[in-house]
């Protein structure tokens, strides 16, 4: 008598070998903290994995988890611990560690989220990546959304004199020195938050890119809008992977990752960040918000600010150990102008 435990376990393994033979697959985690339908979701990070098991011949799948497993701030150390294998985030969350990135993310800076993704990219590579902050995880990609804008709730932000007292949702350092120069009332939270924070009244306003607005459900919260000449501070992002589980595969399906990742992830960040930020423009107009353009005084405010905030990041990072910071920013300010004029 053939015992039918044993036959199914033989079944099972022929199954498998033979499934396996010359296609050993590996799945890998992500951890999405945005939600499923946000194009982040869907036109990066799934377009993205699509692109991966095609190029490994489905050697190599991305398993998007249902929902995060941690807030959007751990995300870096939540790669870096293999928590889950490959995770997405901002930079901006975690400033000190990232403290070599701020330079990309001062007030006007640049609206080509195009150029600014692919020569933050480059200036990774050629300058920072072997900075010990980015130890224990692979960068597969880099990404900025081409400037964030000023909103607010009730009343347009055009001059100096507006801002002050005002309650607005912030996510960084760089926006927080920025905002209390003209007296503005900073409250740190990741974007996620901005709605319930907006409709409790805790805050008067928020940063975004215009993207975020329509992204996180914002119109009807924030109904004015202030864009600036090269954005009034930019956020940096990555997509990484644990390097333990990176150096896990093979060379080949490593190379084979690489062919759609880096660079080529980096642009693709930033065209699908363009085309979000016209569309959310263009429905924003449609639904009635008001735009607005800053006055020559908080333009030239906000000049002196990023002045003032590049002297004092070259400095410290002069303290850190590097030779020639201006050199980095020289470097990602001629790439972001050449890939700009493309």
């Amino acid at each position: 008598m053939t015992h039918p435990k044993k036959t199914a376990l033989a079944v099972g393994i022929a199954l498998t070998l033979g499934s396996g033979i010359g296609h050993a697959q590996t799945t890998l985690t992500l951890s999405n903290w945005v939600p499923p339908n946000h194009f982040v979701s869907t036109e990066i990070l799934g377009a993205w994995a699509e692109q991966v098991e095609e190029a490994t011949e489905g050697r190599v799948r991305i398993r998007m988890l249902p929902s995060a497993v941690g807030s959007p701030e751990q995300h870096w150390e939540l790669a870096r611990m293999g928590v889950a294998d490959i995770t997405w985030g901002n930079f901006t969350y975690e400033p000190i560690r990232f403290k070599s990135l701020w330079f990309a993310e001062l007030p006007l800076t640049g609206s080509n989220a195009v150029a600014s993704s692919v020569a933050l990219w480059e200036t990774l590579q050629e300058h920072l990546v072997d900075d010990s902050a980015f130890q224990g995880v692979k960068l597969l990609g880099a990404g900025l959304f081409g400037g964030g804008s000023l909103h607010h709730g009730s009343r347009p932000m055009v001059a100096p004199e507006d801002l002050r007292n005002q309650k607005l949702r912030m996510g960084g350092p760089i926006q927080r020195e920025l905002l209390e120069s003209f007296g503005a009332v900073p409250v740190a939270a990741p974007a996620t938050r901005a709605y319930e924070m907006l409709e409790s009244g805790v805050v008067d306003g928020s940063l975004h890119p215009l993207e975020s607005v329509i992204g996180f459900r914002l119109e009807s919260q924030l109904g004015h809008h202030t864009l600036f000449p090269g954005g009034f501070y930019d956020a940096s992002f990555f997509i990484g992977m644990n390097e333990r589980k990176w150096n896990s595969l093979s060379e080949a399906d490593q190379a084979a990752i690489m062919s759609v990742s880096g660079e080529h992830l980096s642009r693709h960040w930033g065209e699908r960040f363009n085309d979000q930020t016209q569309s959310a423009e263009a429905q924003l107009r449609e639904l009635g918000n008001q735009f607005h353009e800053p006055t020559e005084a908080l333009l030239e405010k906000t000049r002196e600010m990023r002045e003032a905030m590049l002297a004092s990041w070259a400095e410290d990072m002069a303290k850190m150990g590097y030779d020639d910071p201006m050199a980095i920013v020289d470097f990602y300010e001629s790439r972001y102008q050449a890939l700009d004029s493309e």
